[in-house]
């Protein structure tokens, strides 16, 4: 993740962008039921064509179990490595990688331990790691993705390991004021991004060799994934599916849209369609403007399922925000949507996410 977006995350959660993570159910009509099927993408029945599908679906990874990568990797410490801080770089030496919290916004660095096989190694979680194993974890993070000093230290970590997407820093520097170590790890959100995630978690918790597997495991799942994408998206830039990235927390009256450099461009270029709000030079993320939404007239509109329900659905956010429906998605009600911690979750999952992407926006149902 670049400085600059990590910094514009970490603000807009200390200003309760991401607050008011209400749950209210959307209606019955508002998503077709999730039904996951396992064929290769090119053996499904594909819309002959996508711009002109219709009705809100569901994207779903299905079978969620990260493997680890290998079963208790070697590890050698004490390690030093970069700790990319807000305020500049620092050498952090590591001596205990025992009792570990991996926390940001997406649960892409938990997931990561996890698939390096050092997952016995978590004791705690924030709110978007939900994979199966984590269940039982306690989470130490709120609504607005912010710590808890205190629920952290009751855990008696040894090491946390962040990319600065989470704050308050004050209270990051109050676990290094107690001893507990802090390191900060350039999080890229990006396919490559995720590879390269694998490699610098396992050097700090002193498994290198164990991160060179997994991300070559990544990086050659993510491949496979994206040629048959390949196989059945259009390829003629005008019949390119136009998507954007709407993130939504109704309750809070909260809807911003998300463009270049936001991780969400890397995903929807890698499903074969066109980021539009980064064709019109939209960066990072920003607040929805009626203007933007319409001038942008996506065929698709991708949001994450509890932000929709937040929403009342689609009824409610087509009520809400008349504007959407003067777009070709909104006119056809082609909202998918897709688990808050799969979406933008850079990392072991990441084929399976565009895998289950690609399922809704190409496959009949």
């Amino acid at each position: 993740m670049t400085r600059v977006l990590r910094a514009a995350l970490a603000a807009a959660a200390s200003a309760a962008l991401l607050a008011g993570c209400a749950t209210a159910q959307p209606d019955d009509t508002s998503s077709t039921a999730p039904v996951v099927d396992t064929r290769p993408l090119a053996e499904l029945s594909l819309y002959p064509d996508p711009r002109a599908a219709e009705g809100p679906r569901t994207a779903v990874a299905g079978f969620e179990v990260i493997e680890p990568v290998t079963e208790n990797p070697t590890q050698t410490l004490p390690s030093t490595v970069v700790s990319h801080d807000p305020g500049g770089e620092k050498e952090i030496t590591v001596t205990d990688a025992s009792r570990v919290l991996a926390i940001d916004m997406a649960g892409s660095l938990a997931a990561t331990v996890w698939g390096l096989g050092l997952g016995d190694s978590l004791v705690g979680r924030d709110m978007t790691t939900t994979f199966p194993g984590t269940e039982d974890l306690p989470v130490v993070t709120s609504g607005a993705h912010s710590i808890n000093a205190e629920a952290v230290l009751s855990l008696r970590p040894t090491l946390v390991i962040t990319d600065g997407s989470i704050g308050p820093r004050d209270v990051l520097q109050q676990l290094r004021d107690t001893g507990v170590t802090v390191v900060f790890i350039e999080n890229e959100p990006s396919f490559e991004g995720a590879a390269q995630l694998a490699r610098d978690i396992a050097e700090v918790l002193g498994a290198p060799e164990a991160g060179e597997l997994l991300a070559e495991r990544i990086a050659g799942q993510i491949d496979d994934i994206r040629g048959q994408i390949a196989a059945i998206a259009p390829t003629e830039h005008e019949k390119k599916l136009r998507i954007v990235f709407l993130y939504l927390r109704g309750g809070s009256g909260i809807y911003y849209l998300f463009g270049s450099e936001s991780g969400a461009d890397k995903l929807i270029e890698a499903l074969g369609a066109r980021d539009v709000a980064g064709e019109m030079g939209w960066e990072g993320m920003k607040p929805m403007t009626d203007e933007a939404l319409v001038e942008a007239d996506p065929d698709v509109i991708l949001v994450m399922t509890d932000g929709l329900a937040s929403a009342g659905g689609v009824d409610g956010l087509l009520s809400a925000k008349p504007a959407l429906a003067l777009t070709t998605a909104g006119q056809q009600r082609r909202i998918i949507d897709m688990g808050d911690g799969e979406v933008l979750s850079f990392g072991p999952r990441s084929a399976r996410v565009l895998d289950a992407l690609a399922r809704v926006l190409y496959a009949e149902p």
